[in-house]
Parts: structure tokens; C-alpha cells; sequence
């Protein structure tokens, strides 16, 4: 098995060894320039139109914007455009009725305000900041605090190198950049993730911390390879005591070769934050078909064996950005509908496709939570963005119930969609409606709710209730607390390209010069956003150097010793994060 040791890793050398065999390959089709202009003329057009669809893409060598198709074939859903340097084709969903299944609960958001630019938005996704054009408000609003790393990934596009430009945003532009995305309207931003880099490596972190909760976020997650924090465990307690929520923990597998950022860390990030009683963790697996695909099933069933700190596991199918070739897209391209089959696979049936549900569907609930209490929260991206779905731990049976299981999401949803409705024309809202409305409601709700195959021993009603009743951030956190949040969020890239989704991002990064911007105008188009504004507000080397003459570009940097790999095997706290733990997917 390959594996870095005495060095700082890299991936590069399990990553060979890991594409040596090839499992399946997606084969893409073939469409004429003939056929592309007959489909594209009597395509769709309307967001969540039907099949064939008309949209806009990317080329990914001119940068041009093009027309686009989204199509189905053999049970698939594809995506092809024209470009100066010839037709492309790209899988965009694996599952046509899955896709049209998420369809249903597409959801417009009203008209968003932006106070960071003044463009029209013509010339979408190259007027970003965020444009008139945007439809959906910042729900999680990205800020990077360093392009230093304590790793050295082969294939990641933001770490310096030695001798590069220091990206490091000042105390000032970080609050500036938090106050920014406070200013959008109706909604502003009520969530932050601070990213990097690594960000444990900045010395101010807890002040920036301190900083966000001054500045009103309620839920501040920090996105970390978790290295700094398996050997300072008072880090850990810091972070939690200032106001970190969530721990958005970089997690690629089960094994060494499919995890060697953290394998042999994670055993130390767990044993600190159970000391340090939080933050919550969610695991993140960055997943690519033949690399880790086939342990996505033992990697929600790891989370399930930590569920004392680990609230959620969140998939990002592999984003596949730069210049890839047609045959490494077939081997390694996997999206939402292709990883929730293989979770279904793995877990033997008990987690399924249909217990899963696209992230708009939020929006509707937030409808109605917005005319019953008249706060605005919505969760508004395009339905083929991201999916999710909850699951229930029942320890007396060891048996894993998925929230579809035992409530009838479909029923319950549309049942709030006609109460909000009805509170919306009402001419006046007194209290005595509302409250009347909201007995009927919970009188209601048991109506969709099976007891019978609801987890025992757990309070799923009250839960739930206490959630609905009260809407705030510490109710739904206690909902959160007996659950395993399974997500997954796919980004795209030049080939997957389409202007409709990213119109309707809601994960957006705030930049030094004051505009907010899309995650995937972010990092797909670097040259224009992320690359650009971060080289305008970086310190040279030299300058670097000068400020922090003490500071040495080695000793950010992490090296496993072979010695540290021997000793955690051999350890009672390895064995109980990874050997001694129960298979709940198990016939």
C-alpha cells in the first residue's frame, strides 16, 4: 500500500496506486453539430423546464459563454455545448427520474437586493459581486484566512508554494467581508465557514472567530484538515469556547491510501473534541469514482459509530476544474444521483434513493416559517445543486431509519406549502389565527408520522416539534444533536458548466474588494475572481518575510513519521475510532 511517510503528504503516491485499476468508466455519447442545433432549437427554456432543456455553459478553452443542452439518454442526464474548439459532452445526472423527482421542488426565491455591484448581469458569470441577476441570497458565505498549508496536495489550486504571494486578509478586511454579507436583502447572511489553506495556521483565528460572532453569524463553521488540532487539544477548546460550531472536517475515506490527509490523525481530532465537549464535526469526502466511491456506505457508517460528535457527513462529488481530458472525466466524473446509487449499494437497501430529497425543498418549509413568524431564512439552490436526507439511530435495535421512513415528507411539505398559502392572503394576521394555525398544524403533523416504524427509545415527535414551534438556531441544533445529516453539495466545473445553477448558488465567497461571489464563479473561473482579486491583496514573498522574520515556510508544514503511524496502530484510542466499532448496513 502506498503511503507518505517522512515527508510532508502529498496524495500523489497513493493516488497512483490507487488508479492502477480502473473499475467502470462512464461512457459519454457522441452528438453531431447537425444533431445539437436540431435539439437545441426545439429545447425547453425556463428553469426546471422539461427534456431536453436549453441553458448556457462554459467552453472550457476560449472562456466563452455558449449555448447548452441538457438532455437524456439511456437512462442519464447529459449536458452538451458547442465550442470553438468542438462539441462537448458531459454527464450531468445519472439518474433522469431522480432528476425530474428533485424537479418538483425547485424553488424561486423573491427579488434579492445586493448593495456590492452595479452590473446587470448580461454577461453571466463574468459580472459576479453579486449581480442583479442572482436569484438566491448567501446561506453559507465562504472567507479565506490564508493560502498557507500545513499539506502539500498534488492537485489543490490554493496553497503557496514556496516563494509564492501570502494571500492573509487583515482583521479589518475579514470584518468588512462578514458586514458585506450581512447587507443583502431581504435575507442577509447568517452563516459563515472560514477556509483556506489551512486555517488553523493563522495565530489570530480565535480573535477572527470572536470577530463573526460580534458581527451577528450564528453558525460558524471552520473548514480544516484537522492536523493542527490532533496535537493541541487547548486549540480545540478555544475554537469552541469562541464560537465554532462545526468542525467541516476533511475526511476521503476509511483506509490510508483512500484518506492519507488525516487516517492516522483522526483518532486524536475525535478523542480532543469529546474532551473539549464540541465543536460538532461533519465529515467531508471528496468523492471520485474508482479512487473512494466504494466507501461512501462505510464512511456514513463510521459517522453513525461517532454520532456523540459527528452531526453530519456532507459528500462533494469531485469537481474535476482545469484542463481534463475526455478519458480522465469517464474514469473519475461521479454526480449526486451516481453517488446516492452507490450508497444505496452499500448500505444493502437502507439508506435508498428515495429517502433522499434536493436542498430547495427547504425553501418551502421556510415559506411557511416566514409567514408564520415572519422570520426570512431560505435555502434556495437550483434542485440539481445538492440533496440530502436524515437519519435516525436506533442503538436498542442497531437499526438505521431514514426520516422518510417514518414521515411523510411529501405529504407534510405540501401541507405546510397550502398553510402558508393561507396565512399569506389573510388580510389581517391576528395572533388568535395564527395560533389556531399552528395547533391545527402539530394536530395535523401526527398524521403524517408512523409510529410504528418510527425509531423507539427517542422522542422523533417532540423533537421535531420543538424544532417547528420555536425555529431558532439552539432548537433545530438539539434536532441535529440525535441525527445524522447526510448531504452532499456538487460543484461544478467548465464541463458540467450551467448558468442556470449558478445563478442560484447559495455557497458564496466574500472577496477583500467588497463583492460576494458564487463558489463556482469562484474557483472555475479563478483568473477573473479568486486568482485575480487574491494576487491584488497578497504580500510578497520578501514582504512576508519582513513582516514575520521568525517564520519559516518548512515549519507550517506537516511530516508523518513512520514511527507516529506505528504508535497509532498500536493504540487503544486507533482501535476504538476504527476496529471496534459496529457495521449497521450489515444483512
Amino acid at each position: 500500500m502506498a503511503e507518505t511517510l517522512g515527508e510532508v503528504p502529498s496524495g500523489e503516491k497513493e493516488f497512483e496506486a490507487s488508479t492502477k485499476h480502473v473499475r467502470e468508466i462512464i461512457e459519454f455519447p457522441e452528438m453531431t453539430e447537425e444533431e445539437f442545433n436540431k435539439l437545441l432549437k426545439s429545447a425547453s427554456k425556463g428553469y426546471g423546464s422539461p427534456l431536453p432543456h436549453r441553458t448556457y455553459s462554459l467552453c472550457p478553452e476560449s472562456r466563452r459563454v455558449v449555448p447548452a443542452v441538457v438532455w437524456e439518454k439511456d437512462g442519464k442526464v447529459w449536458i452538451t455545448k458547442k465550442c470553438p474548439e468542438g462539441m462537448i459532452t458531459d454527464l450531468y445526472y445519472e439518474d433522469v427520474e431522480l432528476y425530474y423527482r428533485f424537479s418538483k421542488w425547485r424553488f424561486e426565491e423573491k427579488k434579492l437586493f445586493s448593495a456590492n455591484v452595479s452590473n446587470t448581469g448580461i454577461n453571466c458569470p463574468f459580472d459576479c459581486g453579486l449581480c442583479p441577476r442572482h436569484r438566491s441570497h448567501t446561506s453559507l458565505i465562504n472567507i479565506v484566512l490564508t493560502n498557507r498549508c500545513n499539506l502539500s496536495c498534488w492537485y489543490c489550486f490554493f496553497y503557496a508554494r514556496e516563494g509564492e504571494p501570502i494571500y492573509e486578509p487583515t482583521l479589518e478586511q475579514i470584518r468588512m467581508m462578514l458586514r458585506n454579507a450581512k447587507k443583502e436583502h431581504p435575507i442577509g447572511a447568517n452563516a459563515v465557514q472560514f477556509t483556506g489553506g489551512e486555517p488553523t495556521l493563522r495565530d489570530d483565528l480565535i480573535e477572527i472567530i470572536k470577530i463573526a460572532k460580534e458581527e451577528g453569524y450564528d453558525h460558524i463553521q471552520l473548514n480544516t484538515d484537522g492536523i493542527k488540532l490532533a496535537f493541541d487539544p487547548e486549540l480545540v477548546k478555544k475554537l469552541r469556547e469562541a464560537g465554532v460550531n462545526t468542525l467541516y472536517l476533511s475526511y476521503d475515506g476509511m483506509t490510508p491510501q483512500t484518506n492519507w490527509k488525516n487516517h492516522w490523525e483522526i483518532p486524536l481530532i475525535f478523542e480532543n473534541v469529546r474532551k473539549a465537549g464540541g465543536p460538532g464535526i461533519v465529515l467531508v469526502p471528496t468523492l471520485i469514482r474508482n479512487i473512494n466511491d466504494h466507501e461512501a456506505g462505510a464512511i456514513i457508517n463510521f459517522g453513525l459509530n461517532h454520532l456523540d460528535i459527528v452531526r453530519g457527513v456532507n459528500f462533494q462529488p469531485i469537481s474535476l476544474v482545469g484542463r481534463v481530458p475526455r478519458k480522465e472525466r469517464q474514469r473519475f466524473r461521479i454526480t449526486i444521483a451516481g453517488a446516492i446509487k452507490k450508497i444505496e449499494e452499500q448500505t444493502n437497501g437502507v439508506i435508498a434513493k428515495e429517502d433522499w430529497y434536493p436542498i430547495p425543498i427547504a425553501g418551502h418549509i421556510a415559506r411557511f416559517f416566514e409567514a408564520f413568524t415572519g422570520r426570512k431564512y431560505y435555502m434556495t439552490s437550483h434542485f440539481a445543486c445538492g440533496a440530502a436526507t436524515y437519519v435516525f439511530l436506533d442503538r436498542e435495535e442497531k437499526k438505521v431509519i431514514p426520516i422518510p421512513r417514518f414521515i411523510d415528507v411529501d405529504g407534510f411539505v405540501e401541507f405546510l406549502v397550502e398553510k402558508a398559502e393561507e396565512i399569506e392572503k389573510a388580510r389581517f394576521k391576528s395572533l388568535a389565527k395564527l395560533k389556531a394555525i399552528g395547533e391545527t398544524i402539530f394536530v395535523k403533523f401526527k398524521q403524517f408520522y408512523d409510529e410504528k416504524n418510527a425509531p423507539k427509545g427517542l422522542d422523533v415527535l417532540g423533537l421535531i416539534k420543538n424544532a417547528f414551534v420555536h425555529g431558532t438556531y439552539d432548537a433545530l441544533g438539539k434536532f441535529h444533536m440525535n441525527t445524522l445529516f447526510i448531504g452532499m453539495m456538487h460543484f461544478m466545473d467548465e464541463y458540467n458548466y450551467d448558468v442556470e445553477r449558478v445563478e442560484r448558488c447559495v455557497i458564496h465567497y466574500a472577496m477583500p474588494d467588497g463583492r460576494i461571489v458564487p463558489f463556482c464563479t469562484f474557483n472555475v473561473i479563478p483568473e477573473i475572481y479568486r486568482d485575480k482579486v487574491q494576487r491584488q491583496f497578497s504580500y510578497s514573498w520578501e514582504e512576508w518575510k519582513k513582516l514575520h522574520p521568525d517564520w519559516d515556510y518548512k515549519k507550517d508544514k506537516y511530516i508523518r513519521t513512520k514511527e507516529f503511524v506505528e504508535k497509532m496502530k498500536k493504540s487503544e484510542v486507533y482501535k476504538k475510532t476504527y476496529i471496534d466499532i459496529v457495521n449497521y448496513f450489515e444483512r
